[in-house]
């Protein structure tokens, strides 16, 4: 039985795949654009506990290293700043590099999306939320469950 991986797409979606990787996704994979994490889309850590930080953090994520690719830079501004990871993306390296260390404690909290279907409108307005916010197009999307659907974006 083939190994399987979770990877998380250039638009944030994770996907599940087995090893080995299809030529054109290992290449994508080795460049950087895909990034290898745990079914629930936290850093892989190759079997070890998730990056929780350490004492020598305060228990805080790490910020990556000054060459680290931007694919951890995006992970960290999602994990630390609750940024979404499509958003994140949408950054330059510059600027995520610039972003800070902690969020700041007065910084107010994401606002809602106005626009967002009800838990339980039809598979069609999430399918189309869901290519609105260039997870996946409304074709993929219509391959996936409402529930799926709902997942990627919550």
């Amino acid at each position: 039985m083939a190994e399987t991986i979770h990877v998380r797409g250039e638009g944030g979606a994770i996907f599940t795949m087995d090893l080995p990787l299809p030529e054109g996704i290992a290449e994508r994979y080795e460049s950087g654009q895909l990034v290898r994490v745990n079914a629930d889309g936290s850093p892989y850590t190759g079997g070890q506990a998730p990056i929780q930080g350490s004492a020598s953090t305060g228990g805080d994520t790490p910020r990556p290293g000054a060459t680290a690719r931007k694919a951890e830079w995006v992970a960290w501004a999602a994990a630390v700043h609750g940024m979404d990871p499509a958003d994140a993306d949408a950054l330059t390296l510059a600027e995520l590099k610039d972003l800070p260390e902690q969020p700041a404690e007065q910084e107010p909290a994401a606002p809602a999306q106005a626009d967002r279907p009800a838990d339980d409108a039809p598979k069609a307005e999430w399918q189309a939320y869901v290519a609105k916010r260039g997870v996946m197009s409304a074709e993929d999307a219509a391959n996936y469950t409402r529930d799926d659907l709902i997942d990627l974006v919550s």
